[in-house]
C-alpha cells in the first residue's frame, strides 16, 4: 500500500513541492503555470541585458548596441526572402558574440570594483507585511510576471493562495545566511519577520501547512498545502534550525521558540526511520525506503540541511543519528564513478535524476565535514568529479531516467537547478580544501551571467531579478518569481565569499569534446584567459588546467 507521503509526492506535481521526476512539470512552479508565460522566441532578440548592470562608463555604448536588432530587423524586411534567412542566422551569431562580451565585461567590472552581486530589491518587492494569526509577519508573494513584475497568485492546482512556506523558508534561509556572513542587521530583521510566518504555519503536531489565501486564512485542504511532513515541512525545519543557531546570541527568547518548533517536527523523522535498511529494486537500481516519499532524496536533502543546523546548536546524539541514517539513504541512490555510467550522480527518486533541488552533495559535504565522515565527503566528491564535471562540459539538462538515458529531457533549466550545484561545490571545497571545486562552482555560477545555451543573462545585479528559466532552446521565461530570485541570491551570497570562484563567473564555454582518453571543455573570458576542465578517463582523474597548461593540453589532444 502506498504511503500518504508517496501519494502527496505524486499529487504535488512540481519540483520543489514533491514532483515525481517523470511528471510533465517543468519547475517548482512550472512556467506553463506561472501566470501568463512571457517568452522570447525569436533568436535575434533572445539576448537581453539591462544596461544598468554595467557599473562603468559604457552604458551609452551598451544601449546603442542593444538598439541595433530593431533597426536591422526593419532593413531585413526589404531583403529578398532567400537572402533574408541567411542574414538572420549570421546576424544572430554576431549579436550573440557581442552581447556575450558585454555580459562578461559587466561581471568582470563588478568583481574588480568589489561591488556586491547580492541585491534584495526584487525579493523585497515580493515581500508584504500582514497581520496574521495575532502577529505582524512578512509573507513572500509567489510569482511576478514581466514586464511590470506585479504579484501573481498561484492557481495551477486549484486555488492555492498568495504565499507559501516553501518560498518564505527559502527567503529566511537567504537572509539568515547573509546576516551570518555580513552582520547586516536589516537581513536579520527581515529573516525574523518571515520566520514568524513560518512558525504560524506549523501545526501542534509538528507538521506544516503551506499556502495562505488572499484573505490571509490558511489553505488547509489543497493538495499543495494540506498539513503534512514533506517538502514544505523540510524547508520549514531548515529555516527554523538555521534561525535557532543565529538568534541564540542576539535574541535567545526567539531562538528558543524556533528550537521548540524544530523539536516538534522530529518525531516524524522517527516515523521515516522505522524503515531504515529496507530497500527495493526498480529497474535494477537499489531504492531505499526510509526517505521522504520512501526514496525522495531531493526533498530529504532540504530536511538534512535543517538537521545539520540543529545539530550545530544542540550537539544532540539523536539529531546526529538522523543525519547519518538519512545520509545513508542518499548514498544508496548513488551509482557509477568518473568512468562508469551514470558517473557518480545521486538519483533524486527511484531511478530518476533531475537537476532541480538535487542537493545531495551539498548535504554530504556539509555533514561529512561536521561529523568527520570520510564516506560522506567521498560520496560528494564522486558526484562532483564524475557527473558535475560532465554537466559543465557537455551541458545542463532538466532530468533523465538513469535506466533509460536516451529519454533525457534538456529543458527547462532554472535557478533551482543551479543553486544545489554551486553551493554543493563550495561546501566540497570547504570539506577538502581542493581549489578545483571552487573553480567549478564559479563555472556553474556563470550560467546566471550568460554561460548557457541562449547566452542569456539570467540574473541582474542591478534589480535583483532572476528570470524564471530557459524554457527551451529558443525561449526565455522572463517572469521573475520568488523561487528563481531567492535561489539566485543564495548562489550569489555563497560565491561572493571566494574571489577564486567569482573570477570564473565571467567565463563562457567555447568548445567541448570527447576522445577515448578524455572528456573536456574549454572556457574563456573576454580577455582571452582560458581554462580547460577535463576528465582523464584512463586515470579517472579530474583536471583543471589554465594558461599554458591548458594550451599544451589542447595541442596534445588535437
Amino acid at each position: 500500500m502506498k504511503t500518504l507521503e508517496n501519494e502527496n509526492r505524486k499529487l504535488y506535481s512540481s519540483p520543489g513541492r514533491g514532483c515525481p521526476p517523470q511528471s510533465t512539470c517543468h519547475s517548482e512552479r512550472s512556467p506553463a503555470l506561472r501566470g501568463k508565460l512571457r517568452e522570447v522566441k525569436n533568436p535575434e532578440h533572445s539576448l537581453v541585458l539591462d544596461s544598468s548592470t554595467l557599473k562603468s562608463g559604457s552604458q551609452n555604448d551598451t544601449e546603442r548596441l542593444l538598439s541595433q536588432p530593431r533597426r536591422i530587423e526593419r532593413r531585413i524586411l526589404e531583403v529578398p526572402l532567400s537572402a533574408r534567412e541567411g542574414f538572420r542566422v549570421s546576424y544572430f551569431w554576431m549579436t550573440t558574440a557581442v552581447l556575450t562580451l558585454i555580459i562578461v565585461a559587466s561581471v568582470s567590472t563588478l568583481c574588480q570594483q568589489n561591488s556586491s552581486l547580492v541585491n534584495f530589491q526584487h525579493l523585497q518587492h515580493l515581500t508584504e507585511r500582514i497581520a496574521f494569526a495575532g502577529d505582524s509577519v512578512d509573507i513572500v508573494h509567489i510569482y511576478a510576471n514581466a514586464p511590470d513584475y506585479a504579484w501573481v497568485d498561484a492557481k495551477e492546482s486549484g486555488p492555492e493562495g498568495i504565499a507559501c512556506v516553501d518560498d518564505a523558508a527559502r527567503a529566511a534561509v537567504v537572509y539568515l545566511r547573509h546576516y551570518e556572513l555580513t552582520k547586516d542587521k536589516e537581513s536579520l530583521a527581515r529573516a525574523k519577520a518571515i520566520l514568524k510566518f513560518v512558525m504560524k504555519m506549523q501545526a501542534n503536531d509538528g507538521e506544516f501547512y503551506n499556502f495562505i489565501f488572499p484573505d490571509h486564512s490558511i489553505n488547509r485542504d489543497g493538495k499543495t498545502s494540506f498539513k503534512s511532513f514533506g517538502w514544505w515541512a523540510a524547508r520549514g525545519v531548515w529555516c527554523m534550525a538555521l534561525g535557532e543557531r543565529l538568534f541564540k546570541s542576539v535574541d535567545p527568547q526567539f531562538a528558543e521558540q524556533l528550537h521548540r518548533g524544530v523539536e516538534r517536527a522530529l518525531p516524524h523523522i522517527d516515523g521515516l526511520l522505522k524503515n531504515y535498511g529496507k530497500e527495493k529494486i526498480v529497474n535494477e537500481y537499489r531504492i531505499p525506503q526510509w526517505l521522504f516519499y520512501e526514496s525522495g532524496a531531493d526533498a530529504t536533502t532540504e530536511l538534512c540541511l535543517g538537521l545539520i543546523e540543529h545539530y550545530k546548536s544542540t550537539r544532540s546524539p539523536k539529531v546526529k543519528n538522523y543525519i547519518e541514517k538519512l545520509s545513508d539513504g542518499l548514498m544508496v541512490l548513488q551509482d557509477g564513478d568518473a568512468t562508469k555510467y551514470p558517473f557518480g550522480l545521486h538519483r533524486s527518486w527511484e531511478s530518476m535524476w533531475h537537476m532541480w533541488g538535487n542537493g545531495q552533495s551539498q548535504v554530504l559535504a556539509s555533514a561529512g565535514k561536521l561529523l568527520k565522515s570520510k564516506k560522506m565527503i567521498e560520496s560528494a566528491e564522486r558526484e562532483a568529479k564524475g557527473f558535475y564535471s560532465r554537466l559543465l562540459i557537455q551541458g545542463f539538462m532538466k532530468e533523465m531516467d538513469v535506466a533509460a538515458p536516451e529519454k533525457k529531457i534538456e529543458y527547462e533549466q532554472i535557478a533551482y537547478g543551479l543553486r544545489p550545484m554551486v553551493v554543493g561545490l563550495i561546501r566540497l571545497y570547504e570539506a577538502t580544501g581542493k581549489s578545483e571545486y571552487l573553480k567549478m562552482a564559479g563555472l556553474a555560477g556563470s550560467w546566471f551571467f550568460g554561460n548557457n545555451t541562449l547566452h542569456q543573462q539570467m540574473y541582474d545585479p542591478a534589480t535583483g531579478r532572476c528570470f524564471d528559466g530557459l524554457t527551451d532552446s529558443i525561449s526565455v521565461n522572463k517572469n521573475s518569481g520568488a523561487e528563481s530570485t531567492i535561489e539566485a541570491l543564495h548562489s550569489m551570497i555563497e560565491l561572493e565569499r571566494f574571489p577564486q570562484a567569482m573570477k570564473y563567473l565571467s567565463y563562457h564555454k567555447v568548445k567541448s569534446g570527447e576522445t577515448s582518453d578524455y572528456v573536456y571543455g574549454v572556457f574563456e573570458n573576454s580577455s582571452g584567459n582560458q581554462l580547460t576542465l577535463a576528465l582523464d578517463l584512463k586515470k579517472s582523474k579530474l583536471m583543471v588546467l589554465e594558461g599554458e597548461k591548458s594550451q599544451e593540453f589542447l595541442k596534445r589532444l588535437l
